[in-house]
């Protein structure tokens, strides 16, 4: 198992991975967490969706990207 949490900027990263494909990746603060991927579900901005775990790699990946686009909205989504 592995649990890290971190500041950035005005915001938290809390990052819990465990035995089984669970996981929990968040970022906001408690009780406004703004992007939220764990066990099977993604949610950005209140608006919650499956998700299908590949690898953590491409978690990791897709989770930074739903970060960016939120703190920095007016640029080019990849």
């Amino acid at each position: 198992m592995l649990e890290a949490c971190v500041m950035v900027e005005a915001a938290m990263l809390e990052i819990s991975l465990r035995r089984g494909r669970r996981y929990r990746l968040r970022y906001g603060r408690p009780g406004e967490w703004r992007v939220v991927y764990e066990d099977g579900w993604r949610t950005v901005q209140g608006r919650t969706a499956p998700y299908e775990f590949r690898s953590v790699e491409q978690m990791r990946y897709d989770f930074e990207r739903d970060v960016e686009n939120l703190e920095n909205p007016h640029r080019q989504p990849r």
